[in-house]
C-alpha cells in the first residue's frame, strides 16, 4: 500500500515537472508577486526532485559529444582548500558535487557537463594571463598531482575539463624570455633562442605595434598588451613546436582541450596569418586526439571571427555583455530577430567548416557580469539563461552567473572587480583578487549553499534550464531552423535530430501572447513537455497561449 501511494504521488509530482500543465517558478522576483506567496505544488516538486524521469535524465545525460554546457572557473576567486585566501585546484575538486555529482538521476547539481580553468601555469600575476613556467602548476594553485585527481574526478562524472592556453605571449620571468634577452645583449645570433620572441631594431618598428626596449641593447621587443608580456615569434618553426609540445602534455594527462586566449594576435593586425598558424596547429592537435574541444577567444566581429572557423570554433561575442543580442532580447526585445540571428550564424560558420560549433555566452571573466544589467528580480537574467541555454551548440556560464553574483569594473576600471570571489555562503576562505574596489554591500547576500535549498533561487532556475535542455536533445544537437512570427515578439526555433523535432518558444515581453504556430511551420506539435519562466502556457491546436518571460518546449 505504501508503495502504491509513492507511486501515485511520484506521478503527481512528474506531471508537474514536464507535463502540459507544468510550471517552472522563477528566481528571486519582488516580495510582492502573488505567485511566489502561495507556490504551485509543481514547483515545490521540482526542487530538488529531478530524479522523477531517472531512465530519460540518465540517457539525456549520457553526453559523449561536444554539445556540452560549460562552465568557466577563475581558479584564484573560486574555492580555497587550504585557507590562504586563494581559490586553488583542490577547492574546485571539493566543489565538484556542486556542478555535477555524477549522478544525472539525482537533480542535486547545477548539471554542468565542462569546466573551463583560467591559467593555472606559474606566472607573477594574479590572472596567471602571463605564463613563466607551462609545465608547473602556479604554487598558489596546487601541484600537478592536483591536476590529475581533478581531471580523474571530472571524467569519473562525464565533465570535461579544458585549460586556459595562453601562446600568444610568455611571462618577462619565463625562462625563454630570459634567454632571449641573453642571447641579444651577447649578440649571440647562433642562440636557439635569439628568434625567440617577435623582435625588431628602433628604426623598422612596425606601425600600429607597441616594442619596447631590450635593456643594455639597441633591440626592441614587441608587448602590444604590456611590457611584461613579450609576445613570441611564430615565424620560428622551434617556437611552434614548442607551444604544440605543451599542449600535448596535457594532452597526455587528460586534459579535454583547450581555450585558447587572444587568438588573432598571434600575428598582430593580420589575420590571414594567424588563420594559418591555426590550422597548422589544429591539424596536428586533432591527429593527435581527434576528439579534442577547443575555443579560441577571437574578441570581434562576427565578419572576423567567421575567418577564423576555418580552424577552430570561436566564442560569439555578438550576443554577450549589456550590449549584446541575449541581453537586448532578454530586456523584452524580439525573440524573431534574435533566431533568425542564430540560424544565419550557423548557416555561415557551417560553410567554413562542417564541423563548427556554436558557442554562446553572456558574459566572462573580462566583462562586467551580467546580473549587473540583466537583474533576476524582473525576469531578464532567467530569461537570457532561457535565450541561451535553450538552443544549439555549448553555451558557456561564468561562475556565479548561476547565484546572481555582481561585479564590473566601475570607476576604478579594474578587472579585478570582475573576478570576485565566489559566494558560497559555508565559510569558504576564498577572498577577492587584489585590486578589488568593488563595495562587499553591492554583493549579493544568498550564497550557493543558501540558493540550493530554495526552491525560487536564480540557482534552481539555471539547473531547471539545464535540466530541460538536457532531456531534449535536439535542442543542442538537432537541425536549428528559426521561426518568424513577425506579428509578435514572441518566437522560437525548431529543432529536428534523427527524425525528432522539437519547437522552442520564448516570449520575453511582459504580456501574454497567443501566437498560431501554424502560420511559422507545417509541423505539428501537440504537446507541452516543458515549460519554464514567470507565467504558465497552454496549448490548443495550433494556439500556444505563453505568458510574460516564459519559455516553453513542444513535441
Amino acid at each position: 500500500m505504501r508503495r502504491y501511494l509513492a507511486l501515485l504521488l511520484l506521478l503527481a509530482m512528474l506531471l508537474g515537472l514536464f507535463g502540459c500543465t507544468a510550471n517552472v517558478d522563477p528566481g528571486p522576483v519582488q516580495a510582492d508577486t502573488d505567485a511566489q506567496t502561495e507556490p504551485a505544488p509543481e514547483t515545490e516538486a521540482q526542487t530538488g526532485e529531478l530524479s522523477l524521469q531517472e531512465d530519460y535524465f540518465a540517457q539525456a545525460a549520457a553526453t559523449e559529444d561536444n554539445a556540452r554546457v560549460f562552465y568557466e572557473i577563475f581558479v584564484g576567486s573560486f574555492s580555497d582548500s587550504n585557507g590562504d585566501g586563494v581559490g586553488d585546484l583542490k577547492g574546485i575538486l571539493n566543489r565538484l558535487d556542486y556542478l555535477n555529482d555524477g549522478d544525472p538521476t539525482s537533480g542535486k547539481s547545477l548539471g554542468i557537463e565542462g569546466i573551463w580553468l583560467t591559467p593555472i601555469f606559474t606566472s607573477p600575476s594574479y590572472h596567471k594571463y602571463d605564463v613563466a613556467d607551462y609545465y608547473e602548476i602556479d604554487p598558489k594553485f596546487g601541484t600537478m598531482e592536483d591536476l590529475q585527481a581533478l581531471i580523474d574526478a571530472c571524467h569519473a562524472r562525464g565533465v570535461k575539463l579544458i585549460l586556459d592556453m595562453v601562446i600568444n605571449h610568455t611571462s618577462t620571468q619565463c625562462s625563454w624570455y630570459k634567454s632571449f634577452v641573453q642571447a641579444h645583449k651577447d649578440q649571440d645570433t647562433e642562440s636557439e633562442f635569439y628568434n625567440f620572441y617577435s623582435w625588431s631594431q628602433e628604426d623598422s618598428i612596425p606601425a600600429g605595434r607597441v616594442f619596447n626596449k631590450i635593456g643594455g641593447t639597441l633591440d626592441y621587443y614587441e608587448c602590444n598588451f604590456w611590457d611584461q608580456m613579450p609576445e613570441l615569434n611564430f615565424d620560428n618553426p622551434q617556437v611552434r613546436q614548442t607551444v604544440l609540445d605543451v599542449a600535448k602534455f596535457y594532452l597526455d594527462m587528460g586534459i579535454d582541450g583547450f581555450r585558447f586566449d587572444a587568438a588573432k594576435y598571434i600575428y598582430y593586425g593580420e589575420h590571414e596569418r594567424s588563420v594559418e598558424f591555426w590550422n597548422w596547429y589544429m591539424d596536428e592537435l586533432r591527429a593527435y586526439k581527434p576528439d579534442i574541444y577547443t575555443v579560441a577567444e577571437v574578441w570581434d566581429s562576427d565578419g572576423v571571427t567567421d575567418l577564423y572557423f576555418d580552424a577552430l570554433n570561436c566564442f560569439d561575442f555578438t550576443v554577450s555583455q549589456a550590449e549584446g543580442l541575449i541581453a537586448q532580447t532578454a530586456n523584452k526585445g524580439d525573440v524573431n530577430s534574435y533566431c533568425a540571428y542564430v540560424q544565419s550564424y550557423l548557416e555561415t560558420i557551417a560553410g567554413k567548416n562542417p564541423d563548427a560549433m556554436y558557442l554562446p555566452f553572456i558574459a566572462n571573466h573580462d566583462t562586467d557580469r551580467a546580473a549587473g544589467y540583466l537583474p533576476d528580480a524582473s525576469g531578464q537574467m532567467q530569461m537570457a539563461a532561457n535565450l541561451y541555454l535553450l538552443g544549439p551548440g555549448s553555451p558557456f556560464l561564468y561562475y556565479g552567473e548561476e547565484l546572481g553574483m555582481r561585479g564590473s569594473r566601475g570607476g576604478a576600471n579594474t578587472d579585478s572587480n570582475r573576478r570576485l570571489a565566489m559566494v558560497w555562503g559555508d565559510g569558504d576562505t576564498v577572498k577577492d583578487p587584489e585590486g578589488t574596489t568593488y563595495q562587499a554591500s553591492n554583493q549579493i547576500s544568498a550564497g550557493a549553499m543558501q540558493q540550493a535549498e530554495d526552491p525560487n533561487s536564480l540557482y534552481t532556475y539555471y539547473k531547471k534550464v539545464i535540466a530541460i535542455r538536457k532531456a531534449n536533445p535536439e535542442i543542442a544537437r538537432g537541425v536549428y531552423t528559426a521561426l518568424s512570427f513577425p506579428e509578435d515578439k514572441a518566437s522560437g526555433f525548431v529543432a529536428s535530430l534523427d527524425g525528432s523535432f522539437v519547437c522552442v518558444i520564448h516570449n520575453t515581453t511582459q504580456r501574454e501572447i497567443t501566437i498560431d504556430l501554424s502560420k511559422g511551420t507545417d509541423l505539428s506539435f501537440t504537446q507541452i513537455t516543458a515549460m519554464i519562466g514567470l507565467g504558465e502556457a497552454t496549448l490548443n491546436g495550433t494556439m500556444l497561449t505563453i505568458g510574460a518571460q516564459t519559455s516553453v518546449v513542444l513535441r
